[in-house]
C-alpha cells in the first residue's frame, strides 16, 4: 500500500478547523521532528513532538511557540489551543489518541502504552482538558489510532497484575486468559476509559488496524524485537483567516 497518513473524516476534518494524521512507516520516513523542540513547517506551522517516558503527565501549550522554545522533561501527552501547533506522539505498538474540541477549540494527543493506559493517561489527559479550558464533554471527540492488537499482544504477569489490580473490568480486555498469560487488547482499554469519562461512544472513532499485523504499514516494536522507527501521529488547530 502506498498509504503515508490515515486521517478519520468521522473523527475531524478541516471543515471542522482541525487537521489531523495518525501516521505510518512511510510518513514516518520523510518527516523530521526533533524531539522537545518545534519544528516549522508550511510557513507558521509548528510540528512538537516531546520524550516519552509511559508516564501520566501533560503538557500544556498555552502560548505561541517558537524556534527557541525547549521541552526537555518528559510527557505523554500535549494539550494546546494555540493555531498552528501541530502536537504529536510518536508509537511503535503503544495507542495514539487524539481529542478535539471544535467549539472552544483546544486538541490532545496522547501516547499510551500499557503502563500509561492502565496509570490511566487519557482520562487525566481528557479531564485536564475540561478543567483547563472550560470544555465539556459533550463537546469532545476522541479517535484511537493504530497499536498492537489482541490478535497479537501477548502480555505476562508483569501486565496483568497491574491490570487487575486498577480495572474492574479487566476480563473485558483480556482475550485466551491462562492466569498468568493473556491477549491484551490495549485498544479496547482506551476506548472503555474515554467512555467512562463521559464521552458518548458516538463520539469515539478508531483505526481498527493492528500495527504488528501489518509490516508494510507500521513499525512495531513487538514484531521486530527493538525499535527500528517510529509512526508520528498528530493533530492541529488550523489558524483561521
Amino acid at each position: 500500500m502506498a498509504t503515508s497518513v490515515i486521517t478519520v473524516p468521522a473523527f475531524a476534518t478541516p471543515r471542522d478547523g482541525v487537521a489531523h494524521f495518525f501516521g505510518t512507516r512511510k510518513h514516518a520516513e520523510t518527516v523530521a521532528c526533533e524531539i522537545g523542540v518545534p519544528v516549522q513547517a508550511h510557513g507558521r506551522a509548528w510540528i512538537l513532538s516531546v520524550k516519552q517516558v509511559h508516564g501520566t503527565d501533560a503538557l500544556v501549550i498555552d502560548r505561541p511557540v517558537t524556534g527557541a522554545d525547549r521541552f526537555e522533561r518528559g510527557w505523554d501527552a500535549l494539550v494546546t489551543d494555540q493555531p498552528g501547533v501541530t502536537v504529536a506522539v510518536r508509537t511503535a505498538d503503544c495507542v495514539p489518541v487524539l481529542v478535539c474540541d471544535r467549539r472552544r477549540r483546544a486538541v490532545a494527543a496522547i501516547h499510551a502504552g500499557w503502563r500509561g493506559a492502565v496509570a490511566g493517561i487519557v482520562p487525566k489527559t481528557i479531564q485536564l482538558m475540561v478543567a483547563r479550558f472550560s470544555i465539556g464533554e459533550s463537546d469532545l471527540r476522541v479517535s484511537i489510532g493504530p497499536s498492537a492488537g489482541a490478535c497479537c499482544y501477548e502480555v505476562d504477569e508483569a501486565v496483568l497484575a497491574p491490570l487487575r489490580s486498577c480495572c474492574s473490568d479487566w476480563p473485558s480486555v483480556l482475550q485466551d486468559d491462562r492466569g498468568t498469560k493473556a491477549r491484551l487488547d490495549l485498544k479496547a482499554l482506551v476506548q472503555r476509559q474515554v467512555t467512562q469519562s463521559g464521552i458518548q461512544p458516538e463520539h469515539i472513532t478508531a483505526v481498527n488496524l493492528c500495527t504488528i499485523c501489518h509490516s508494510d504499514l507500521f513499525y512495531s516494536y513487538r514484531r521486530e524485537g527493538r525499535v527500528n522507527g517510529t509512526m508520528l501521529s498528530g493533530i492541529t488547530l488550523m489558524r483561521r483567516g
